[in-house]
């Protein structure tokens, strides 16, 4: 831990220029991450898309939509550090409970509370312009939307509702863990999120997924007896498949599954069954490092906090001040999952079903509109899941034409689309 507090004295020191610093890093990840979309909006130009396939001229629309986008973003973060947002909202959410709260709310976790629901709040707002684009005029424009003004407006609420009864307790645990524990308080705020990541499994399919979509038991069938079956061969823990209702806001189709190592549920998007055939270490390096920020008075004086060092403000300026090593983060996690999806479809290939997932990898691939191809540095910052053509070469997949001398139409379409050979 000697390392931990010299690193600490050593960063706390008077006159250093943190705000420069942190708006320096975060508009050089900005242009960092516009020279890959840059590139990558290039790789999407050199293909025309194929009648049947717009997938290359979803991919520009969605590049450019995060050009602007991802300016507005901008803007708004240097905004808020040059214009002081963050010590002017802290003083007035404390006003707010000085004149309407009782005393006993006035101290430093009940001003957390209300200064983090109130820049919830004013961050959902500045969000709609391209939440509203990008839902109703994106989205909809390729067929993918399918919400209505009135589901958008109460989704939006509900999240708001799950942010204002959610927000408060774990804010009011994790402060309070940091005022009681001294130095050594990262080690219980790991713990505190293990439970916490535990306890939101739990409550999740129960409590807030039904706030949002249905969950229904996948009605008897080919389907369901085929997933049974391959759940009991690879001594799956599986209790229970479900069909969720994706479709009543978007055309894209998903599945996925959640639950405790001993009991699994998987859940499928019901716009997946219409188009098939039947055939920890994170949280403990962030609160670490945290330790190190904690209490550094010159960070904290940087962005206009010179008489009160909240523990919450001094978490949100760490988090500016941690997003390159994020990047990097990021990036390494990006790799080690693309190696996995690589694993799990060679497994898929042992068990002889490297055909049927292959074909499922072509039609996923075109019901929504992913890219087919993409820069090398784009994908390998952005992308946790290799792109078609790779998989589809990892699973020595070359079409049925190989097999019985008919040629196979999903190959020609990815080929055509992708611009390489699998």
């Amino acid at each position: 831990m000697d390392i931990l507090q010299r690193l600490a004295q050593f960063l706390d020191r008077p006159l250093f220029p943190w705000k420069k610093l942190i708006v320096g890093f975060s508009l050089a990840q900005y242009l960092f991450e516009g020279f890959l979309s840059l590139r990558q909006y290039q790789v999407l130009k050199q293909i025309l898309p194929p009648k049947v396939l717009q997938s290359e001229a979803y991919g520009r629309a969605k590049a450019k939509f995060g050009f602007v986008s991802g300016l507005y973003g901008q803007i708004q973060n240097t905004a808020f550090i040059y214009f002081d947002v963050l010590p002017k909202l802290w003083n007035l959410t404390g006003s707010w409970l000085v004149r309407f709260a009782p005393s006993k709310f006035t101290g430093e976790i009940s001003h957390s509370i209300a200064f983090v629901l109130t820049f919830i709040v004013i961050q959902q707002v500045l969000s709609l312009p391209t939440t509203i684009y990008h839902t109703f005029v994106l989205e909809e424009k390729f067929g993918f939307n399918k919400q209505t003004p009135k589901l958008f407006v109460m989704d939006m609420l509900k999240s708001q509702m799950l942010a204002f009864i959610l927000a408060p307790p774990i804010l009011a645990g994790f402060l309070a863990i940091v005022q009681k524990t001294g130095n050594k308080f990262f080690y219980y705020l790991w713990l505190f999120g293990a439970g916490l990541q535990v306890f939101m499994i739990t409550i999740y399919p129960i409590t807030i997924l039904p706030l949002f979509n249905k969950l229904s038991p996948l009605q008897p069938g080919d389907l369901k007896t085929g997933v049974e079956s391959l759940a009991e061969r690879l001594k799956f823990p599986l209790h229970e498949l479900y069909v969720i209702d994706g479709s009543k806001r978007s055309a894209h189709s998903n599945a996925y599954f959640f639950g405790m190592p001993w009991k699994k549920h998987i859940v499928i998007y019901d716009t997946l069954i219409e188009k098939s055939e039947t055939q920890e270490a994170h949280f403990f390096y962030i609160f670490t490092l945290f330790s190190v920020f904690i209490n550094n008075n010159s960070l904290y004086q940087s962005f206009g906090f010179y008489k009160e060092f909240p523990i919450i403000i001094g978490f949100i300026l760490f988090s500016d001040a941690l997003a390159p090593m994020d990047t990097v983060i990021k990036l390494l996690m990006n790799v080690l999952s693309r190696r996995y999806e690589f694993q799990a479809d060679e497994f898929a290939q042992k068990l002889g079903y490297s055909t049927e997932l292959a074909r499922s990898l072509i039609k996923l691939q075109i019901q929504n509109l992913s890219t087919m191809d993409a820069d090398w540095m784009y994908a390998s910052y952005h992308f946790s899941h290799p792109i078609l053509s790779e998989r589809l070469g990892a699973l020595g997949w070359y079409g049925d034409s190989k097999a019985s001398g008919i040629e196979s139409k999903e190959s020609e379409k990815v080929v055509q689309a992708s611009g390489r050979e699998l």
